[in-house]
């Protein structure tokens, strides 16, 4: 049984929390974590070597949210592999981003 869990960081503002909480939910998928984080949210998935998972972050930029992906024991505060951008409703965003964590 794979289990997904989405997790939220209250310290953003209620509108574009809520927007990105919904973004998060929208992009579960099997295998990956997905938490928001200081308005990012930021998806792992286990590596098979344990404290280094496979990390996927998007982050607030243009007119949606820029998405990078992070090999284990990459240094996730620079930037990583760009491997795409959303935008539109959230529920796209989301959908736009599960498909980018499938093929990640």
């Amino acid at each position: 049984m794979i289990v997904t869990t989405v997790t939220y960081c209250a310290d953003m503002a209620l509108s574009a929390s809520n927007d990105i909480q919904r973004i998060a939910a929208a992009a579960a998928s099997p295998g990956w974590e997905l938490d928001v984080v200081d308005g990012k949210i930021v998806a792992t998935r286990d590596s098979g070597v344990e404290g280094m998972p496979f990390t996927v972050i998007a982050r607030k930029g243009g007119r949606g949210f820029k998405v990078a992906k992070y090999q284990p024991g990459d240094d996730i505060s620079v930037e990583g592999e760009d491997i795409g951008e959303i935008s539109g409703n959230p529920r796209d965003m989301g959908r736009a981003l599960r498909t980018l964590l499938e093929e990640a």
